[in-house]
């Protein structure tokens, strides 16, 4: 059965981000360092079961939003870490998106959001999504309470 393993294209980061994203998810671990002469080629490491690949292979192509990694998060206070940890050195955009300091983008969303804008009211729905646009971080009780109100 074949796998899919997100495969990540550094300038020549990639050892640094490995080492950045095993320090933010607990459960993490280096799978391989390749290297070539004194640097480092790639790295392939795990992240909460899933495999990444990291590649040292120069500034022709950078990260853009069009791909992410999307935390799902069952409390405030995942959300509150994971922001706080991902966009040290990175930047916060809408709606739960941020860049990290290596310009990947990720996603960190609450659980709750996909509950609340799949209310059977449309009138609930839409006051869900209108806080949300509202948002750089997601606060789920402001999402909740948005959602109670409409």
């Amino acid at each position: 059965m074949p796998t899919i393993t997100p495969f990540l294209w550094f300038e020549n980061q990639a050892e640094q981000a490995m080492e950045h994203y095993l320090s933010i998810f607990k459960n993490g671990r280096t799978i391989d360092v390749s290297r070539l002469g004194d640097g480092v080629l790639s790295v392939t490491f795990e992240l909460d079961g899933q495999r990444f690949i990291g590649l040292n292979a120069g500034p022709h192509d950078k990260f853009n939003e069009a791909v992410s990694f999307f935390i799902n998060c069952e409390t405030q206070q995942e959300i509150d870490y994971f922001w706080e940890k991902l966009t040290a050195g990175g930047s916060e955009s809408r709606c739960g998106w941020i860049k990290d300091k290596f310009g990947v983008s990720w996603q960190v969303i609450p659980t709750a959001l996909g509950r609340l804008m799949s209310d059977s009211n449309p009138a609930k729905a839409r006051a869900t999504v209108a806080a949300m646009m509202t948002m750089k971080k997601l606060v789920i009780a402001d999402l909740q309470t948005a959602h109670d109100e409409a």
